[in-house]
């Protein structure tokens, strides 16, 4: 008997999550969770921070930051949070063969999974020759990148973190999202280089700051109907615009 697709996906939707893993951490437990081949969550002290069947937003951040990139020699791209690899398949589908990609995921715990139950999901993005994951705090690693003048910049950078810059955010101070934070990635891109970041809602102070700092700023909202999440597109100048303004201004 062949089943409609609606019944299907009711079939599908009453199963019960099942706990693959689970690590404690700082802001409650960490758990992978899974009821169907495809179908899996992330939670963080019972929040729900990923979805494998609602993953829009993140393949379209991971395009938006590195489609200009298809044709470059030799790219080199920092992704800010692993997840569930989402954003870094669609990163690595916009590059070329000759790219490399860093990635700083905070927890270990989230770059097993990647590399065990979450691998048929992103066709193993994670162990992808490509990658290089660095176990560490993506903040630090823009910071060290930005005061260390002999530090290989970045064509791209990509925030796919659970918290996305909001109207709490600290201005100047915070880590991630202040201004202090943005004058860091724009010293570790190099020039015409475009940092996307994830946010939960458009952020108007985000976008004023990223525009004080010398971005061209847009912003995408990918989703299909309701709350649709929002990307932040930010491009700094090329070299050959700087100096022509430069010149403009002499």
């Amino acid at each position: 008997m062949t089943i409609p697709v609606c019944l299907a996906k009711a079939f599908i939707m009453a199963k019960p999550w099942k706990t693959i893993d689970s690590i404690d951490t700082d802001e409650g437990v960490l758990e992978l969770r899974q009821r169907d081949e495809y179908d899996f969550l992330i939670t963080i002290g019972g929040m729900v921070l990923m979805n494998s069947m609602a993953n829009r937003s993140e393949v379209a951040l991971g395009q938006l930051g590195c489609k200009h990139l298809h044709n470059h020699p030799r790219p080199r791209v920092l992704v800010g949070g692993l997840g569930m690899a989402c954003t870094l398949r669609a990163v690595l589908d916009s590059l070329p063969a000759t790219a490399e990609v860093v990635v700083a995921e905070i927890n270990p715990a989230v770059l097993t999974w990647c590399r065990g139950p979450l691998a048929d999901l992103t066709n193993g993005a994670a162990n992808d020759p490509r990658v290089d994951v660095v176990i560490g705090d993506v903040a630090e690693v823009v910071r060290n990148t930005a005061s260390n003048a002999r530090a290989k910049k970045f064509d791209a950078i990509v925030f796919d973190l659970y918290k996305g810059p909001h109207y709490h955010t600290d201005k100047s101070n915070d880590p991630l999202y202040g201004s202090r934070a943005i004058d860091n990635v724009r010293l570790a891109l190099k020039p015409g280089g475009v940092f996307t970041v994830w946010g939960e809602n458009y952020d108007e102070g985000f976008d004023k700051r990223l525009c004080a700092a010398g971005f061209t700023v847009r912003h995408e909202r990918p989703g299909r109907g309701g709350l649709r999440h929002v990307v932040f597109v930010a491009t700094l100048a090329t070299a050959a615009a700087l100096q022509q303004a430069v010149r403009k201004n002499a």
